[in-house]
């Protein structure tokens, strides 16, 4: 599943062909993918100008001048094409913008999602009404993590994936900062001192960041909407890497926690 930094990559890369732009043609192929399409989806995109565009977590954000915006999650398997040489029976919303550039949301598997609100109403969108601060934005600080995290039984590992406490981590990278960070991922989380977590916070930032300029991690089907591979896999330290050795000169492991693989290094993790 395209994580946080797949997302912002995708919407780094479709700012240059939308921020600005009117879109002049608009059409979807099919009547849905995770849910339905907004009914008046079309009516409403065809003739906007998209003012900006940003991301929430796992989803990205197309503001438009109609006081509306265009709420994208990429699902499994889902990318944005840009220019492609023709349109596939995967490309379900196709956009054509007034300088001439076709943009075309594909999804194989279907597990995406497409929704129109209201720019005043966003932060009441269900999905963000509970989901806790932006791993790379001001709120998110040692502090505020050992307030949220007090108290609580289950492993870090799990609370970090915890969309309510901090919003858009993903399975790979939160094994990678804790890797980072020198804690061991079925530590319970209300039991991580704060010297840790002052660890653990610039960890994630850096893991997300690092991985934001290689272009995310290609995993399965994602590409950057201009078709390029992210690169980031390259530096995973721990995930993916069950048997091979750390840097510290320990032998990477894997354990399953709430149905996810686990990737760690007993030795310099603890």
């Amino acid at each position: 599943m395209p994580e946080l930094p797949e997302v912002e990559t995708t919407v780094r890369g479709l700012a240059g062909f939308l921020e600005g732009e009117t879109i002049a043609r608009a059409r979807v192929h099919r009547p849905d993918l995770r849910r339905p399409f907004p009914p008046d989806l079309v009516q409403l995109l065809t003739g906007a100008t998209v003012t900006h565009l940003g991301r929430r977590a796992k989803y990205g954000l197309i503001h438009l001048d109609r006081e509306q915006v265009m709420i994208f999650h990429l699902g499994m398997s889902g990318r944005w094409r840009i220019d492609p040489e023709d349109i596939g029976k995967h490309d379900h919303l196709v956009l054509e913008t007034g300088a001439g550039h076709v943009l075309a949301l594909n999804d194989a598997r279907r597990f995406g999602s497409v929704d129109l609100v209201d720019t005043d109403a966003l932060d009441d969108f269900a999905p963000f009404a509970a989901m806790g601060p932006e791993p790379l934005g001001p709120d998110f600080t040692p502090a505020y993590l050992k307030r949220a995290l007090a108290g609580k039984i289950p492993a870090i590992k799990l609370a970090l994936l915890d969309q309510r406490i901090v919003a858009g981590l993903g399975n790979i990278y939160v094994c990678e900062a804790l890797h980072r960070a020198g804690i061991r991922p079925d530590r319970a989380a209300g039991r991580v001192s704060l010297p840790k977590l002052k660890l653990l916070v610039p960890a994630i930032r850096d893991v997300l960041s690092e991985s934001i300029e290689a272009g995310g991690s290609s995993m399965r089907d994602y590409a950057r909407p201009d078709g390029e591979l992210g690169y980031f896999a390259a530096h995973w330290r721990v995930y993916g890497r069950e048997g091979q050795p750390c840097h510290c000169g320990g032998t990477v492991e894997r354990f399953v926690q709430g149905g996810r693989s686990t990737f760690w290094c007993p030795k310099c993790q603890r």
